[in-house]
């Protein structure tokens, strides 16, 4: 198991995604690049459109030379992070590319297609992106979040370990804590996981990202059933940032689990109504009304899920690690392992293991399941949903014993953790006994 990573807090600085960690891909947001552009019509504070519009503008006149082009792409990558619209993807290419092709050595560029690598799911071309970046300038901290992300989605998590720990002694800051605090709960270490979130979340930055890791840091008190404190870290991220659909869903998240159910429908069916509701968030309203009986509008939910992810692999984005998971439970199983075994041939991680596991074990194929699923539970991931598949995969393989203590274990971390899946791991246990 990666040993685990010291945080160094200087005297003078009180100053970590996921997966891919989508929403700290590109560091502490276009602040740095808004500093650089000359426009008598850019505020101090200017919004990502705004931005947009400034370089834009810049690259239209010619006369600030190729540097716009890296900054552009970065500012369209911050819109998609902000809006959850993959559209973006082609314009920030575009720019990314024209910038490297004025300068093939052009850092910014090329820490920029390698964080559109990362939306894209492509870990292996941001591997070597960023390890690029770093050759061409080793002293530079633009590599780090390129690199470290890469790294744990493709299953590397020893050479992670060295980069983080080199980030955050270089760079003690929001990006660099987050990414420890993700490392960590990949390691079961939720405890610590929340320590380096929570330093991320009082270092400071844009207004987006402090949000965003407001939101990680919900989604963490909530996976250690800490409700209360996962409701109040959704509603700072919603402080930061108002409008903020990820602190949205995580409260929908919160209310079903302290049986305010219908606050909890409300909420979803307002967020699963947006044009850019992500797949997760419609399966998690679909499940909710599967658990409240509610059947048919649940089946007319859940019949979104897969148009949703379609919008993200149209734009090029690999989704299915995340389609698999879908299948397996209210689709086509065996279909979730021609996914999930495509899915983990590319990024190789314990996140993938699990995925197609579970795809086995819903296929009718659980010894072979249960190998899989052991390697993530054996590099300490300890998710409520990794031990309850973990539990029903023993379950149905006749490890009796095995069963019990992971259901257990489940229940113990978060007796909530879904409206579905909580109350199946409370009958299976039932069965068990």
């Amino acid at each position: 198991m990666p040993r685990r990573l010291a945080i160094a807090v200087p005297v003078l600085t009180f100053v970590l995604a996921v997966g891919l960690f989508a929403l700290l891909q590109r560091g502490d947001g276009p602040s740095s690049a808004q500093t650089r552009v000359e426009s008598p019509s850019l505020p101090p504070n200017a919004t990502t459109d705004q931005l947009i519009a400034a370089l834009r503008s810049a690259v239209r006149n010619g006369s600030a030379g190729k540097q716009p082009y890296a900054q552009l792409g970065a500012a369209y990558l911050q819109k998609s992070a902000e809006s959850g619209d993959p559209v973006w993807y082609e314009s920030a290419e575009k720019a990314l590319r024209a910038a490297g092709r004025a300068d093939p050595s052009d850092v910014a560029a090329i820490t920029g297609l390698g964080n559109l690598a990362l939306s894209r799911h492509d870990f292996r071309a941001a591997r070597r992106l960023g390890e690029r970046a770093r050759r061409l300038e080793p002293e530079s901290n633009a590599a780090f979040p390129v690199l470290a992300d890469a790294q744990i989605e493709l299953g590397r998590y020893d050479e992670a370990s060295r980069t983080l720990q080199q980030f955050v002694n270089r760079r003690p800051a929001l990006p660099s804590y987050a990414r420890i605090s993700y490392f960590r709960e990949l390691q079961g270490d939720l405890s610590g996981a929340v320590d380096a979130m929570r330093l991320a979340a009082s270092a400071g930055g844009s207004p987006f990202n402090v949000a965003a890791v407001q939101v990680l840091l919900g989604d963490l008190e909530f996976k250690r059933g800490r409700l209360g404190a996962s409701r109040k870290a959704y509603l700072s991220s919603l402080r930061d940032l108002s409008n903020n659909t990820d602190a949205e869903a995580g409260l929908a998240r919160v209310d079903a689990a302290q049986g305010r159910v219908t606050s909890a429908l409300r909420r979803y069916r307002r967020l699963a109504a947006q044009p850019t509701a992500t797949a997760e968030l419609i399966r998690e309203f679909g499940e909710l009304q599967l658990a409240a009986g509610q059947r048919i509008r649940a089946k007319r939910t859940l019949s979104r899920v897969r148009s949703a992810e379609e919008r993200f692999s149209r734009r090029g984005e690999n989704t299915d690690v995340e389609l698999a998971g879908f299948e397996a439970d209210h689709g086509d199983p065996r279909r979730a392992v021609e996914l999930a075994a495509r899915g983990r041939a590319i990024h190789p991680s314990i996140r993938s293991d699990h995925a197609l596991g579970w795809a086995l074990t819903q296929a009718g194929r659980p010894k072979e399941g249960m190998r899989l699923i052991d390697r993530a539970i054996d590099h300490g991931w300890r998710e409520p949903i990794v031990l309850y598949h973990a539990g029903m995969t023993a379950r149905a393989i006749g490890a009796t014993g095995d069963a019990r203590r992971l259901l257990r274990r489940a229940l113990a971390q978060n007796p909530r953790f879904s409206p579905l899946y909580a109350p199946r791991a409370r009958r299976a246990l039932e069965d068990l006994s």
